[in-house]
């Protein structure tokens, strides 16, 4: 049977209590003392603090009623006293009831104010096992020292990797302390492809006057003076029929083969001496500019020709490698070029093993330097496929044969030298994507910047 009142009842119901029954005749106890002033006295509620104050009040949530997003568990109608929290004055718990806390005393579980919470440390102490030196500045409240190990929740840091920083406006995720997001040569690490293009135009909004007549003199020209080369040298003639249908190469067919190809291949080399020197010149100006440092066109050329032989010696043995690998088949000369795109760059930056150091770049980071190197190239082959459409039209409009008569020979050097013009775009594209590229992929290796790149040039 319940000892509790009928509902509706006001009388209160006495404690039930053990041991022998109060004695009648005792005496009434003494009134209770009045409560410590620190209890709030009974009375109207106070005013409101948030009355005066405008925009958006605070949400106390309350425990009637379940809360948005916390599920409700089953067979529980009211919250009532959270779970895992004990009402104050219960025994099991830290907390006391208001009166039983003597006037100048903090309840248990609770810290005075000023005073840090239990684990943490104040302002201007060290964490608990932390190797700072004297006179670190503060940092503020700090959570408790896990010595030797992570966070709750955390991974522990790879040996020689990047510790991340936080992520934000002009920040990426990832990178190594000291790199500069802002930095106008080098993209951090995993800053994606549009930085990357960003900083290729930037160098070409900064460089182009300088970069320009560089590209005119070491590549156009060559290129226009090979163009009319071929005219000149390519072999004449049709081929014949035999009486018994066999087809009769025209007289002199091999001396002039050899000799067009003699003409080629020393124009080649001697030319590529010059281009070398321009790859040198152009790298040097695009570094320069980046790092704010002055930039004078002789000075440019006068880097590029202390440079050109060492890279003109570099430049044969991968055009050699390239080549070999085409004889095999199209796909491993195509791949040798990609792989070894870089060399240029890792020489004059460098100066040490171009060709592998050019390898492991590519490999290490396969897709992001394939996608860098592979538009680098898509803009080389559309410069390739216009010169193949001015030298369609050249043929269509002066015949297989241009230099036996002036005037056929006059328009067929103009058309040759529009479409050396029309390279120069890619000649650009080129030297500020190559010199962007490498800079990015020094970047997942340690921190580096315009300046360092400068200073490495020499």
């Amino acid at each position: 049977m319940s000892d509790l009142p009928p509902s509706g009842s006001t009388e209160p119901v006495p404690p039930a209590s053990s041991g022998p029954p109060a004695d009648p005749t005792a005496p009434p106890p003494p009134a209770a003392a009045p409560a410590p002033s620190g209890t709030p006295a009974s009375g109207p509620p106070g005013a409101d603090p948030w009355a005066g104050q405008t925009g958006h009040a605070p949400i106390i949530p309350e425990y009637g009623s379940p809360q948005p997003g916390v599920p409700n568990p089953a067979g529980q109608a009211a919250w009532g006293t959270p779970p895992g929290w004990t009402a104050p004055g219960d025994a099991s718990s830290g907390w006391a009831a208001p009166g039983d806390v003597p006037p100048g005393h903090t309840p248990p579980g609770w810290t005075a104010p000023g005073t840090p919470p239990q684990g943490w440390n104040a302002p201007g102490t060290p964490p608990h096992g932390s190797n700072a030196p004297p006179g670190t500045p503060p940092t503020g409240w700090g959570p408790p020292a896990y010595p030797g190990h992570p966070m709750p929740g955390a991974a522990f840091p790879v040996p020689g990797a990047a510790y991340p920083m936080q992520a934000g406006p002009g920040a990426y995720a990832g990178w190594f302390p000291g790199l500069d997001p802002q930095d106008p040569l080098v993209n951090p690490p995993h800053a994606g492809i549009g930085p990357w293009f960003a900083r290729c135009t930037g160098a070409l909004r900064r460089g182009w006057r300088q970069l320009l007549p560089i590209v005119l003199l070491t590549q156009v020209l060559p290129a226009s003076v090979i163009s009319v080369l071929t005219l000149v040298f390519s072999p004449e003639g049709e081929l014949a029929t035999a009486p018994d249908g066999a087809p009769v190469l025209p007289a002199g067919f091999w001396g002039q083969m050899f000799a067009f190809y003699g003409v080629l291949l020393s124009a080649g080399l001697v030319f590529g001496l010059l281009q070398a020197m321009g790859w040198a010149a152009g790298t040097w100006v695009v570094t320069r500019q980046a790092a704010g440092e002055p930039v004078e066109l002789g000075a440019a050329f006068r880097y590029g020709l202390r440079r050109a032989l060492g890279l003109w010696g570099w430049t044969l043995l991968v055009s050699l490698l390239v080549v070999l690998g085409s004889c095999f088949c199209l796909l491993p000369g195509l791949y040798a070029a990609f792989a070894l795109a870089l060399f240029g760059p890792v020489y004059l930056f460098e100066r040490r093993e171009p060709i592998g150091r050019a390898w492991r770049m590519f490999h290490s980071r396969f897709g992001m330097v394939l996608g860098r190197v592979a538009l680098v190239i898509a803009v080389l082959f559309a410069a390739t496929v216009l010169d193949a459409v001015v030298g369609g039209i050249s043929g269509a409009a002066f015949g297989v044969t241009p230099m036996n008569a002036v005037g056929t020979a006059i328009g067929a050097v103009v058309l040759a030298v529009f479409g050396a013009l029309l390279a120069a775009p890619a000649y650009l594209a080129q030297q500020v994507g190559l010199v962007v590229t490498y800079a990015e992929q020094r970047a997942h290796e340690g921190p580096v910047n315009a300046a360092r790149l400068a200073a490495e040039l020499g």
